[in-house]
């Protein structure tokens, strides 16, 4: 067999030297070995504290960032509520605005027309009183004319010696009067 050991033969069986040389060389090895397996095993422990540290690291930077995302869901759900809530109050403020617009234009549409109304009732009785007027201005120069016509014929026929005042104070009286009845007329 291959890495055998064969030990020389003595008086009483091995030789000793060559047996207890050969012990102390295994033990050597087994110490060398020994001692590269502690090396071995300290350097994995190393390792594994290392990577125990690295883990416990990542795992807090984990826990971290799931706490961050959770935040950052949280805040956005809360933003996008907000945003929702705003829009609504914006569209029922503008419905309202458009309602009392809406609201407003027709009662200025219904003053318009009631405006109209009363312009176009203004407009017939200002040509109604404008006819009046002119009927009655009509009638005073006829009757100024007829005034005169009977002052010539009076003092043609009459031949008085009245004075020009008196027939001048007659005529401004008739006017004044046909005037205030014109004046109430127009009034009512």
């Amino acid at each position: 067999m291959a890495g055998e050991k064969r030990f020389g033969t003595a008086l009483f069986g091995f030789k000793k030297t060559d047996v207890n040389s050969y012990i102390e060389k295994i033990l050597r090895e087994f110490d060398e070995k020994l001692k590269e397996k502690d090396n071995e095993i300290t350097a994995l422990k190393n390792q594994c504290r290392e990577l125990r540290i690295k883990y416990e690291d990542i795992a807090r930077k984990a826990e971290q960032i799931n706490m961050d995302r959770a935040k950052i869901a949280d805040v956005l759900i809360k933003a996008q509520e907000k945003a929702e809530m705003i829009l609504q109050e914006a569209k029922e403020k503008a419905d309202e605005e458009r309602r009392k617009l809406s609201e407003l234009t027709e009662q200025e549409k219904e003053k318009l027309v009631d405006m109209k109304r009363e312009i176009k009732a203004l407009k017939q009785e200002i040509t109604k009183t404008l006819k009046k007027y002119e009927l009655d201005l009509e009638k005073v120069v006829e009757f100024a004319g007829d005034i005169e016509g009977m002052e010539d014929l009076n003092k043609d026929e009459t031949k008085n010696d009245k004075s020009e005042d008196d027939d001048d104070e007659i005529s401004d009286a008739i006017l004044e009067e046909i005037m205030e009845e014109y004046a109430g007329k127009s009034n009512t």
